[in-house]
């Protein structure tokens, strides 16, 4: 009984610091311009490589949101979940052409999953919905980036 507690209690410990460190501990939160530079990128790329590209913007976009989110700035953090649903669209329309790392594609919209299920939990009421919205698209987009990788 005395080894619950502690152990108990640095489990807690665990859990509670796990997801903010999901991002990564070198990783740095992607500004507008990061943002900006990345969606022109994906834009001009090839069929096979905008899969990968899209997934990489709707990942940074939604870390963008989160940071949006924590500082207060609500109207900035949904024009980010709108964009990152018409990203999830675009990830749609390519990834049948797409054969360039489609699983690491896969990956980041797990991970992005991952996240904004974390926002729809610790966010507000009245944002729920437009979270809801984004999710279920990158939900979408990350089952059809996975049924692409087994077919190969």
């Amino acid at each position: 009984m005395r080894t619950a507690f502690p152990l108990a209690t640095l489990f807690l410990l665990v859990v509670a610091t796990g997801p903010a460190c999901a991002f990564g501990a070198g990783s740095k939160v992607p500004d507008q311009q990061s943002i900006d530079a990345l969606e022109v990128k994906a834009s001009q790329a090839q069929p096979r490589e905008q899969c990968y590209l899209y997934a990489e913007l709707v990942q940074q976009m939604t870390e963008f949101s989160l940071r949006q989110y924590s500082e207060g700035n609500v109207s900035t953090a949904s024009a980010a979940l709108k964009h990152i649903q018409q990203f999830t669209h675009k990830i749609h329309a390519s990834v049948a052409g797409s054969d360039k790392r489609i699983k690491n594609a896969e990956i980041l919209l797990r991970h992005t999953a991952f996240r904004l299920n974390e926002m729809l939990h610790n966010g507000s009421y009245e944002d729920r919905p437009l979270v809801e919205q984004t999710l279920t698209d990158v939900n979408q987009a990350q089952n059809e980036t996975l049924m692409m990788v087994f077919r190969k």
